[in-house]
């Protein structure tokens, strides 16, 4: 009976580690558009340096969100999301103008013709929560 008694316990412990470690995954449908690193779409003087100081570069898989992403849905600096049609994962290395809502630019480093063909669409976002 002792053994049944531990390897219960263990099994116990063993599944509160694993609901405690389960995050909450969220959808939520954005307009996504997308962005370069040019002056003309960032800020003047340091076109690749996003909102937390982060280097951008061509290549990399980022975004910007809105700010209301951040006060109301739990986004956070380097929050990793998945988009719909895109393939990969995502990181938040910057904030969108304040002007902006339930919107996500995705970074696509110097190419313009990429970008403009993106365009503006609306798309699906997966994050975790925690």
């Amino acid at each position: 009976m002792k053994i049944f008694t531990r390897n219960h316990n263990f099994v116990i412990f063993i599944a509160l580690i694993f609901l405690a470690s389960c995050a909450e995954t969220k959808t939520l449908e954005v307009t996504a558009t997308a962005y370069n690193s040019v002056e003309a779409q960032t800020k003047k003087g340091d076109a690749a340096t996003a909102a937390w100081g982060d280097q951008l570069e061509p290549g990399m898989k980022a975004i910007a969100v809105s700010r209301d992403l951040l006060q109301e849905e739990g986004f956070d600096y380097n929050t990793r999301v998945k988009i719909e049609g895109l393939p990969g994962t995502y990181r938040v290395l910057d904030k969108m103008n304040k002007r902006w809502e339930k919107r996500i630019d995705v970074y696509m480093g110097e190419d313009l013709a990429m970008a403009k063909e993106f365009g503006k669409q609306q798309v699906a976002i997966t994050w975790e929560v925690e």
